[in-house]
């Protein structure tokens, strides 16, 4: 089977088209990014265009090293942007009778930087914030400004956290309480009276309908979230007994997560709406309707169903939710509430990419090979003999001799019958018939099932400067695709075949999994690393979760984070830096005491001069040592 991604071109020309079409970053890319004639990724606005690597360069006039979370403010302001208009112009198309308020869900990135640009971005939208906790509705309150500002708050909420939602309305923010339990209720009901200010509810409602994707659990019977109906009239007649059923203004059905089939969500807002029909017809006051979550980003760009793409366009999904709960509710003849959404996935995953540097590479290649010795062990011969006589037809004969050599060799090493050179001169040997059997195979119009993986067994390990754990949780916890590529030197042809691992002692710190044409790839595409020469890789649609869910795995603690935005004449201003972790911060992180353990090292050192074994003058550069990598980044950092 031919690998068509390395194919050369006539003549050994590539451009950075090929490059393009490669990756597909068209694809995935939802316009945000391109590449230039030079062979440089670009990030896009709307009238200019900048490659990151003179992103790049400037961070390293500022001392920022490698690896960095890269933020592009205008691609968060944009995606704020489409999701208004969309729902603007399906309203307006359809002649829907009520507008559109969009909330962020601060658990999908919670970093004040991102929620406040969220904010002063979305004022003009009055696009507001959905809180799951007394910390989040904590940051809501002190970022919103503008009264009449949407709060959502969702999850459990004790009595401290009504009373911040109470106080919330009477600041003049439109604050609803969604009911999650029936234990919430009563809560509610007791301190809206005591502080004597109505509160705004909502009530999640457990739906039936059923979504595919990683997160399918959140809908269904089994979800985890939402009253049932039983519970759901329980609710209903207890607000009636105390009177307050006008405050049950908002109904909540949260889809899913993620959800990449269209038909879904058009099924999940029909059962939405029944809700909403019945709930009016008992006599609630219902204004708003909110459909959570689900909006998906397509990662692999493979516009599909599958649980990582999408197959819908945002303006169809817009469209559709518009248009059904118009028509389903028109048949109701009911007065066409506000819709609300939850999108966070797609509101921030495009703006951050991690961009990290490569620090070496292991190649599954011959070093060289061995010359032929006048006492050569028969079974060096004989591996000699299968690489002379290697053709296409006899290609599994000679892979499965090559195996059988290499292995008694070593077993020969281990009962000491064959030295270490002759045990070094099979594996070269072993390594270069592999590698010939690999080209021969592109060739082949048919591959022995043997021989399948060899394409992958031979790969180069890529070693990047980032810690997967902290930075891409999310590949190792649910086999999460990200876009990953090189960003400069696309105007030449990569030519190697690679996975990636971290600077992590884990085995589970590699990316093996890669996105292809048409389905996953287990290696990626990259190029020969030049000496002297920094080779850049970025992680793209990272802004969603993984700074959140990121760990201290070997105490790889957070990363620089740089913030752009991105003039109209092709200049960019480093809006915010942040320098990441220091060793200091993340011991403190555990439980240490840094002080403290510059004291005991400080001792340590003393005692070593007392008893000879180091002089003063090395005890004071061992400390300076000591305390000045305490102040350092925890990842890699070149020599100045």
């Amino acid at each position: 089977m031919n690998d068509k991604r390395f194919l050369s071109t006539p003549n050994g020309a590539w451009s950075a088209q090929q490059s393009a079409e490669l990756y597909g970053i068209e694809r995935w890319g939802n316009d945000y990014f391109g590449l230039s004639e030079k062979g440089f990724v670009t990030a896009k606005t709307l009238n200019t265009q900048v490659p990151l690597m003179d992103i790049v360069q400037g961070m390293t006039e500022r001392d920022l090293q490698m690896p960095v979370l890269l933020r592009i403010e205008n691609i968060l302001d944009a995606q704020i942007y489409r999701l208004n208009t969309a729902f603007s112009n399906a309203i307006e198309k359809l002649g829907y009778k009520a507008p559109y308020r969009g909330v962020y869900p601060i658990k999908v990135n919670q970093q004040a930087q991102v929620v406040e640009e969220i904010a002063d971005f979305g004022a003009r939208f009055k696009h507001g914030l959905e809180v799951g906790s007394k910390p989040e509705m904590i940051a809501a309150l002190s970022t919103l400004t503008e009264p009449g500002s949407l709060i959502i708050c969702n999850g459990y909420k004790d009595q401290e956290f009504v009373e911040l939602g109470l106080q919330a309305i009477k600041l003049g923010f439109e604050c609803y309480f969604v009911i999650e339990t029936p234990a919430e209720l009563p809560i509610i009901i007791e301190r809206s009276k005591e502080l004597n200010i109505e509160p705004l509810i909502g009530v999640r409602v457990k739906m039936t309908s059923k979504v595919s994707g990683h997160w399918n659990s959140t809908s269904g019977d089994r979800s985890v979230f939402g009253l049932s109906t039983s519970q759901l009239i329980q609710l209903v007649d207890r607000l009636k007994e105390a009177d307050m059923l006008q405050c049950l203004q908002l109904l909540h059905c949260h889809l899913g997560s993620q959800i990449p089939n269209i038909r879904e969500i058009r099924g999940g807002v029909v059962e939405a709406c029944r809700y909403y029909a019945d709930l009016c017809a008992e006599g609630a006051a219902l204004t708003h309707i909110d459909f959570g979550g689900g909006l998906a980003v397509d990662y692999t760009g493979a516009r599909s169903n599958d649980a990582q793409s999408r197959n819908y366009t945002l303006e169809e999904y817009c469209e559709d939710i518009v248009e059904t709960l118009k028509s389903t509710l028109d048949e109701y003849e009911l007065t066409h509430p506000t819709i609300v959404t939850e999108s966070g996935r797609a509101t921030v995953a495009y703006s951050s990419i991690l961009l990290f540097n490569i620090l070496d590479v292991t190649k599954f290649e011959p070093i060289e090979l061995p010359k032929v010795g006048a006492d050569e062990h028969q079974l060096l011969q004989d591996m000699r003999e299968v690489l002379i006589s290697l053709q296409e037809e006899k290609v599994q004969e000679c892979y499965n001799d090559a195996h059988f050599y290499r292995d008694e060799i070593r077993e020969l090493f281990k009962r000491g019958q064959v030295d270490l050179r002759t045990r070094s001169a099979a594996e070269n040997l072993f390594l270069e018939i592999l590698q010939q059997i690999n080209t021969t195979l592109d060739t082949m119009k048919r591959m022995p099932v043997d021989l399948e993986g060899l394409k992958e067994s031979l790969a180069d390990i890529y070693y990047g400067n980032f810690s997967l754990f902290q930075s891409l949780p999310d590949i190792w916890a649910i086999d999460q695709l990200f876009p990953i590529m090189p960003i400069h030197r696309l105007d030449e042809e990569p030519k190697r075949n690679a996975i990636i691992a971290d600077i992590t002692c884990d085995c589970d710190g590699k990316i093996d999994k890669f996105i292809g044409e048409h389905e996953p790839s287990n290696t990626l595409p990259l190029h020969e690393m030049k000496d002297n020469e920094e080779y850049y890789l970025g992680v793209f649609l990272v802004g969603a979760y993984q700074e959140t869910l990121g760990d201290l795995h070997n105490l790889f603690g957070d990363t620089n984070v740089v913030s752009v935005r991105i003039n109209d004449d092709s200049s960019f201003d480093f809006v915010k830096e942040i320098h990441g972790d220091t060793i200091a911060d993340v011991l403190s992180y555990v439980e240490y005491q840094p002080k403290e353990m510059a004291l005991r090292y400080r001792n340590t050192a003393e005692r070593a001069v007392k008893e000879g074994r180091i002089t003063a003058r090395e005890r004071q550069e061992m400390l300076k040592t000591y305390n000045a990598s305490m102040l350092g980044y925890t990842y890699y950092e070149r020599d100045e």
